[in-house]
C-alpha cells in the first residue's frame, strides 16, 4: 500500500517571509534562499505575479527545508508565543478569507517524527514514544477518514438558546487542509524540535500500526493528564459512544473502585484529594521532563490544581467571554458531570440572569483568559459582608485536558515502570486491536 500523505495547516497571514534551505520550484520558476509573498487582491503575490495558489516543491525532500518565521503555537493557551519554525515537503500557499493560507504537504511518517517530538520530550522512553506513535497514527488517519465521508454519524456541534448555548470542538472545522498544526488536532512543528534516533526508531518500529475496533481504525484521542480517571468520549464530544473511549481508573490495580463522579458530592470529595494511586500522580521531574517540552514545563501542579478569581475578576471575564450582562455572578453550578468528574453542562447564576454553558473546552474558554487545565472542579466561595454575594471565588481542579483516552503523563509513568507499548494501548483504549494497515518504509 502506498504510503498516505498529508496536508497541515501551519500560518495564515497577509505577509509570509520564507526561507527555502536547497533548491524549491514552484512550477518552473525556481525557489531558494530568503522570500517574501504577499496576499493582494484576493491572490497571491510572490516575485511580482499574482495567481490563486503557489506550490513549491524540493527537489530533495529527504534533505532540503523551508524556514516560516512568526509561526504562533499554543494558540489561545498560556504558553502562547511566536516562533520561525523549519519544515520539510512541500509548501502549498492559498488564499484564506483575506489572508494566506501556509500548507506543509508530506508523508505521514515523516509528519508522525515530527509530531512525536513536538507533543512530548524526544527523550522519552521507547516504550511510551512507540504508543504515542501508534495513537498519532491512527487518530490522524480516523480523521482524513472522517473527512472523506467515512463516518456519517457527525452531528452539528453547535447549540444555543436564550438560557445556554452547547458547543463542542473537533477536527471537522478545517476544509482546506486534513490537520492543523497546533493543539486543536496534533502538535506539529516540523523538524524545529529536532527528531532523534529513538523518535525514529518509535516511529519505524510502528510503521503503520494503528488501533482497530471491529474492523474500523481508532479515533485515538488524548490529553495532558487525565487527573486519576480517563474520560468518555460523549462527556467532550458529540453525542456517541465510542467503547474503547471509557471512564477508567488510570491505575494498575484493577480492584480499586472509583465513586460514581457524576454525584456532586463524590465529585467534590475526589477533587478535593489528591492520594489516589493513579499513574498520572506523579512530580517525577525527570519523568515529567521526557513526556512535558520546556514551555510545557511552564504549568505545574496539573494533577490537582487551584485557580482564585475576585468577583469583580470573574463577572468581567465571564460577561466579555459571553457577550452579555449577567451581573455580579453568585454561583457556579454544576449541572452535568461526566464519569471524570469533568461538568459537561456548567449554570452560571449571575445577579441579572442566569446562563448554563457546556461541553468541556467551551466551559473552559469561558472561565479562563486562556483556558482553564480542565473542567473537573469544584468552586470554593469566600463571602465577606454579603453573605449572598460571594467576594472570591476558589475552584479546586483535577487534570489538564479533556483526560479522553490515552494520559500522556500516566503512560510516561507506565514506560518508566517497564510497561510496554502494546500494555500501555491496551490500557487505555481496552478491547481494541493493534493492526497494520500500510506499507513499510
Amino acid at each position: 500500500m502506498r504510503e498516505p500523505v498529508i496536508s497541515v495547516g501551519i500560518v495564515n497571514a497577509v505577509e509570509l517571509r520564507v526561507c527555502f534551505n536547497g533548491d524549491y520550484t514552484c512550477e518552473t520558476m525556481p525557489a531558494s534562499g530568503p522570500q517574501v509573498i504577499r496576499y493582494r487582491n484576493g491572490l497571491v503575490e510572490w516575485k511580482g505575479t499574482l495567481h490563486n495558489e503557489f506550490l513549491f516543491t524540493p527537489a530533495d525532500g529527504a534533505n532540503d527545508s523551508f524556514a516560516l518565521e512568526e509561526v504562533t503555537i499554543g494558540i489561545g493557551f498560556h504558553w502562547e508565543r511566536k516562533e520561525t519554525q523549519l519544515f520539510r515537503g512541500q509548501l502549498r500557499i492559498i488564499v484564506d478569507k483575506g489572508k494566506l493560507q501556509t500548507i506543509n504537504i508530506l508523508p505521514v511518517e515523516e509528519y508522525l517524527k515530527s509530531v512525536i517530538s513536538s507533543e512530548m520530550s524526544a527523550t522519552a522512553s521507547l516504550q511510551l514514544l512507540k504508543a504515542h506513535a501508534v495513537i498519532s497514527r491512527g487518530w490522524l488517519l480516523a480523521q482524513i477518514n472522517k473527512r472523506k465521508g467515512t463516518n456519517t454519524n457527525h452531528q452539528t456541534s453547535y447549540y444555543r438558546t436564550d438560557k445556554g448555548i452547547i458547543r463542542w470542538y473537533d477536527r471537522e472545522d478545517h476544509t482546506l487542509f486534513d490537520v492543523c498544526a497546533d493543539d486543536h488536532c496534533q502538535r506539529y512543528q516540523g523538524i524545529t524540535r529536532q527528531t532523534n534516533d529513538k523518535v525514529r526508531q518509535a516511529v519505524d518500529e510502528t510503521c503503520g500500526q494503528v488501533l482497530t475496533y471491529n474492523g474500523q481504525i481508532c479515533d485515538t484521542r488524548f490529553s495532558k493528564c487525565c487527573g486519576g480517571v480517563m474520560e468518555e468520549y460523549e462527556a467532550c464530544w458529540e453525542d456517541n459512544h465510542i467503547p474503547y473511549l471509557m471512564a477508567l481508573p488510570d491505575t494498575a490495580d484493577d480492584s480499586l473502585s472509583i465513586p460514581d463522579l457524576t454525584i456532586e458530592e463524590n465529585a467534590r470529595k475526589w477533587i478535593m484529594q489528591s492520594q489516589w494511586p493513579s499513574f498520572c500522580n506523579t512530580t517525577d521531574k525527570r519523568i515529567l521532563s521526557q513526556v512535558l517540552n520546556n514551555y510545557d514545563q511552564e504549568t505545574t501542579d496539573f494533577y490537582r490544581w487551584k485557580v482564585e478569581y475576585t468577583q469583580q475578576e470573574l463577572s468581567q471575564l465571564v460577561n466579555t467571554k459571553l457577550a452579555m450582562d449577567l451581573g455580579r455572578i453568585i454561583a457556579l453550578h454544576p449541572i452535568r458531570r461526566g464519569k471524570s468528574g469533568r461538568i459537561i453542562e456548567l449554570e452560571i447564576v449571575g445577579e441579572k440572569q442566569s446562563f448554563t454553558i457546556g461541553k468541556e473546552l467551551e466551559i473552559r474558554r469561558t472561565l479562563s483568559t486562556t483556558h482553564l487545565f480542565s473542567s473537573a472542579f469544584v468552586t470554593e466561595y469566600v463571602y465577606g459582608d454579603d453573605s449572598k454575594i460571594p467576594e472570591r471565588f476558589i475552584l479546586h481542579g483535577a487534570g489538564w485536558g479533556h483526560g479522553v483516552g490515552l494520559c500522556q503523563i500516566g503512560a510516561a509513568v507506565m514506560g518508566n515502570s517497564g510497561y510496554d507499548y502494546k500494555a500501555i494501548l491496551l490500557h487505555y483504549y481496552p478491547g481494541t486491536s493493534l493492526s497494520t494497515i500500510c506499507h513499510n518504509p
